[in-house]
């Protein structure tokens, strides 16, 4: 069942279920009509021959003792009568036997019939198949009325009627029923057709509807028609778009709320950091000078406004990608003269080992890729160990070329339960780690920038250990 559900459409189920409901009652009642009309067609026949023999052997004058000549010439005399077709006469008396036909006896008369003939003053009859002809045969005993009824007088008195006239006319019927049921199931497929339709309307509306939730389309209604089951359907997808509706917009309200915040307070902190920042590089030079408290005191004020600057400069910038603001300025790059440069400018050349064979040219932007670099790189240094290694190469992918940057580092690896979170902004992986060197912003960041660029980030185990982050981009750009 559940494999025709699969391979044939609802609109063919629903015609073929009413084609065979239709097919179903067509047969049910043709098999009843046949029967019925078999029944009469056959009892009429019946009825017809039996009182028609019964009233010509009260009417033949027969003189006992007979002879058998004499019980010949009486079987001619019935069979000439016979109704509604010719009979065959045959007739039993004592050891005589006789017919209208060549032979004495016949082998449509069984034996229950002979039997019931010669009980039942009434006669008998029985319909037999033989070799496949039908025959209506009757059993007539000869009674001799002495003032005291009608009393047995040993003569018994058979007629065989072939019925293939009735059976001829039970056939056609059949015959007219069979090539009746095609053209009665091509007339019952318009009203199956009708009534797909009508069922498939609220479907196919309904489905479409669907589809306008899926791309976004949050203000998609289904027209109500009608009060049955589907219309109700109908109604409650109404209601759960409208709900839907407003709590989407409600959360993008919200979301909206929140990344404004965001971007005017790092935007507002940015010109008291730029002050707080040159005061406390003058402090720096000058804490040599100061005793050792108030030196300790200086430099912690220094590494966190220092901290507290990257912060508001990340924010600013994730703020750029959830406004859509983030633009490309791609050019065409030496990828790996660009790592060199990313590794010297925060002096991390001596610290990381690299992989970086030369004449790999890309369509990237050099700023943000200088900052996916870092960032992948930073995260290894802070919460991997060394050493640190960059490795860079092209794959083939289908049939664009792929620039491929792995960074790997020999720390403890990455849990599989933090995993799906490690590009999640402000995610840490140990809970009990509340402050760390970094924003909480920095894979985030990455993952935005690459997805700039057309590419993907992804994070997994090191195969000896560790933590391995790979970037795809497309050489020629997004």
């Amino acid at each position: 069942m559940k494999l025709f559900a699969a391979r044939f459409g609802l609109r063919t189920r629903l015609v073929g279920a009413f084609l065979l409901v239709a097919a179903i009652s067509a047969a049910t009642t043709a098999t009843l009509t046949y029967r019925e009309a078999r029944s009469a067609i056959l009892q009429q026949a019946q009825d017809t021959a039996v009182d028609q023999f019964r009233d010509r052997i009260g009417s033949q004058a027969v003189t006992l003792p007979v002879d058998e000549e004499q019980l010949r010439r009486a079987c001619r005399s019935l069979a000439r009568e016979g109704k509604p077709h010719p009979w065959i006469v045959f007739a039993e008396y004592g050891t005589i036997r006789a017919s209208s036909a060549d032979r004495p006896t016949s082998d449509v008369i069984t034996p229950e019939l002979q039997a019931a003939a010669r009980g039942n003053a009434h006669g008998s009859f029985q319909r037999v198949v033989k070799d496949g002809v039908p025959w209506l045969t009757v059993g007539m005993p000869a009674l001799i009325d002495r003032g005291d009824g009608g009393q047995p007088t040993g003569l018994v008195l058979y007629a065989v009627m072939r019925l293939s006239t009735e059976e001829a006319n039970v056939e056609a019927m059949v015959a007219a029923a069979r090539d009746g049921a095609l053209p009665a199931l091509l007339i019952a497929l318009v009203p199956a057709l009708l009534a797909a339709r009508s069922v498939l309307r609220p479907v196919r509306d309904l489905r479409r509807a669907a589809a306008g939730i899926g791309r976004g389309e949050l203000d998609t209604r289904i027209e109500v028609r009608g009060s049955d089951e589907l219309a109700g359907l109908a109604r409650t997808f109404n209601d759960s778009s409208t709900k839907l509706q407003e709590s989407v917009a409600e959360l993008r309200q919200a979301e909206a709320r929140a990344r404004r915040f965001a971007s005017d307070v790092s935007h507002e902190l940015r010109t008291p950091l730029a002050g707080m920042l040159a005061v406390t590089e003058v402090l720096d030079e000058d804490a040599a000078q100061l005793n050792p408290d108030t030196a300790a005191a200086v430099r912690l004020i220094s590494a966190e406004t220092g901290k507290l600057a990257t912060l508001v400069e990340d924010l600013m910038e994730i703020s750029r990608f959830d406004a859509r603001a983030a633009d490309l300025h791609l050019d065409e790059v030496d990828v790996a003269e660009a790592i060199r440069k990313t590794l010297q400018n925060r002096h991390w050349e001596d610290r990381v080992g690299t992989e970086l064979p030369d004449g790999i040219r890309a369509m990237i932007d050099p700023r943000r890729f200088d900052v996916v670099v870092a960032n992948l790189v930073g995260n290894a240094l802070r919460h991997g160990a060394e050493p640190v290694t960059v490795w860079l190469r092209t794959e083939q992918r289908g049939a664009a070329d792929r620039l491929v940057v792995e960074v790997a580092d020999s720390g403890p690896g990455i849990d599989p339960a933090v995993l799906p979170h490690i590009f999640d902004r402000f995610y840490k992986a140990d809970a009990a780690r509340t402050r760390s060197a970094g924003s909480g912003l920095g894979l985030a960041i990455t993952q935005e920038n690459v997805r700039l660029h057309g590419g993907t980030v992804r994070a997994a185990g090191g195969p000896g250990g560790g933590a391995v982050l790979t970037v795809e981009l497309p050489l020629e750009g997004p």
